[in-house]
């Protein structure tokens, strides 16, 4: 194709395409929205003019009522919901890149002003194309069929030669050029003033890392409550599983006794986890209407994760356990099933110690077991559980360490009893 013939397709393109047509039903749209206001602005202006049809008058009634009619629909734009609804029609129909608008109603009186500004612009220049429109398409296409049609050109009262008829038809191709080309260029410049009075100021911009940073904090404690229940689990189940397998290997069977009740712990273990599993799973899928809380187990369930965890425990209590925040006792059962989980993946069989004290002002927990001999095998990229401890204690506003300490491995933790998530 030659250059000229690309320069017609673009600019062909650009009048009539389809974002042309979209941004066109977009300005019609607008000047439809402002017939109520109008409407009001006649009432206004027509007594003071001798005019006697609303719908048939002067100019000057019907430009005033256009200027009675702007600052109504200011005022409209400054209600919360007129921004929600003026982005969908931008993004729809001016094809605006939706990242680039707000969402949201207008909270903030910044906000309000700009969407304010979007509304009054929308509706206003909409009016004006679509009387444009709606005006001289007809007149228009009277000039270009006047040479045939001798009723149109008496109607019109234009002179009947040659000169007269290339000059009408080509005045009334002129006019439809010229309103396509003031349409698209009108739709053009709304597309780029959209996002400015219809993008994100600094307060919703804030909102929005708010609400990201709410949503991340939410999925990092559900992946902690994840992993403390299933890598419990997996932990108990692997060494009470490994310790069935060798006593069903040495054919003894006064050890019957002793491998039902491992697999009995194993299946307890299995579905105290499928139900704890259920319980996330199901609040990830929330749509929003649930209060996103997980009610997960408390202190008051200790002495059931202690039974079937696979090693011995030796627990040391001081105060009401059962009286502590539901807020600080979930996260307390979370941090001793993760030191008991913890212990068994690197020390296997070894006895831990367990102490847990209630006082008036805080929650403390500390677990000890052996350092094994050997060192404990590593994941690849690290284990999350301790970071996890830290984590949960940290909600709370206390705190939480872990290492070896002279030949015992010592987990502590304190929690404020006033803390919460």
């Amino acid at each position: 194709m030659t250059r000229p013939g690309r320069v017609l397709r673009s600019a062909g393109r650009a009048l009539f395409g389809r974002r042309a047509r979209l941004r066109w039903v977009h300005l019609v749209l607008g000047g439809a929205l402002l017939m109520p206001f109008w409407l009001v602005g006649t009432v206004v202006v027509g007594p003071l003019t001798d005019a006697s049809n609303f719908f048939a008058g002067s100019l000057a009634l019907q430009f005033g009522a256009y200027a009675v009619a702007l600052p109504l629909t200011a005022v409209a734009g400054l209600f919360p919901m007129a921004r929600p609804l003026s982005v969908v029609v931008a993004r729809t129909l001016c094809g605006v890149p939706g990242e680039r608008l707000a969402d949201g109603q207008a909270r903030t009186r910044a906000a309000r002003v700009r969407t304010a500004g979007w509304f009054t612009l929308h509706l206003g220049v909409g009016a004006l194309i679509s009387g444009a429109s709606l005006a001289l398409p007809p007149f228009a296409v009277g000039l270009i069929l006047s040479p045939v049609f001798p009723g149109v050109r008496d109607y019109l009262g234009v002179p009947h030669d040659a000169w007269w008829s290339v000059l009408l038809v080509a005045a009334g191709t002129g006019m439809l050029l010229a309103l396509a080309a003031v349409s698209a260029a009108t739709g053009a410049l709304l597309a780029r003033q959209a996002p400015v009075l219809l993008g994100p100021t600094p307060a919703d911009r804030l909102a929005a890392a708010e609400r990201r940073a709410t949503e991340l904090a939410e999925r990092n404690r559900l992946a902690r409550e994840l992993h403390d229940s299933v890598g419990h689990a997996l932990s108990a189940v692997t060494l009470q599983a490994g310790a069935a397998r060798k006593v069903l290997e040495s054919g003894r069977a006064a050890d019957v006794e002793f491998v039902r009740e491992a697999l009995a712990a194993i299946e307890e273990t299995t579905r105290r986890t499928v139900g704890e599993l259920d319980a996330v799973l199901g609040l990830l899928r929330q749509d929003g209407d649930g209060d996103g809380r997980l009610d997960g187990p408390t202190l008051a369930a200790l002495e059931g994760l202690l039974s079937r965890s696979g090693v011995a425990v030796t627990l040391h209590t001081k105060g009401t356990l059962t009286a502590v925040a539901a807020p600080v006792s979930r996260e307390a059962y979370r941090i001793v099933q993760e030191g008991l989980s913890n212990a068994l993946r690197h020390a296997g069989a070894s006895p831990v110690t367990l102490w847990i004290a209630a006082g008036d002002e805080e929650l403390e927990i500390r677990m000890e077991n052996p350092v094994p001999d050997r060192a404990p095998v590593r994941r690849p990229g690290g284990g999350r559980g301790l970071r996890g401890v830290a984590e949960r204690a940290a909600l709370l506003g206390g705190q939480a360490a872990a290492g070896p300490d002279d030949g015992v491995w010592r987990l502590s933790a304190r929690l404020p009893l006033a803390g919460r998530r």
